[in-house]
């Protein structure tokens, strides 16, 4: 049991050194300034074998997740160019780029 807990312990220090010491100011994928809360995305999904990790605002994260399967992410879509050249994406980022910081909206999954 002590083992789970320094283990979570440890998890939770990482993450706070993590968000103070990069303390990012704009999306990595629409490039707006970043409000309250910041979400981490990992380009190469965590289940493909990725490990690096970029800021994004909640509603980029959902909207790269609703368009996109973590295969697709990794096998197409590694880097946030490609995925920012994707129609549904180049739309969204349109829409999004005059909305405030923190704006939230309901993110519809693609049709299948």
């Amino acid at each position: 049991m002590a083992g789970r807990v320094k283990r979570k312990n440890g998890l939770a220090a990482a993450k706070a050194l993590r968000e103070a010491a990069i303390a990012p100011e704009r999306c990595a994928l629409c490039d707006r300034p970043l409000g309250t809360r910041t979400e981490w995305h990992h380009p190469v999904p965590r289940s493909q074998g990725g490990r690096e990790t970029v800021p994004v605002h909640p509603i980029c994260h959902r909207t790269i997740h609703a368009t996109f399967s973590n295969h697709e992410l990794a096998r197409t879509f590694p880097d946030l160019d490609a995925v920012r050249a994707h129609p549904e994406i180049g739309r969204f980022l349109r829409w999004v780029s005059d909305k405030p910081a923190d704006f939230h909206a309901p993110t519809r999954r693609r049709a299948s």
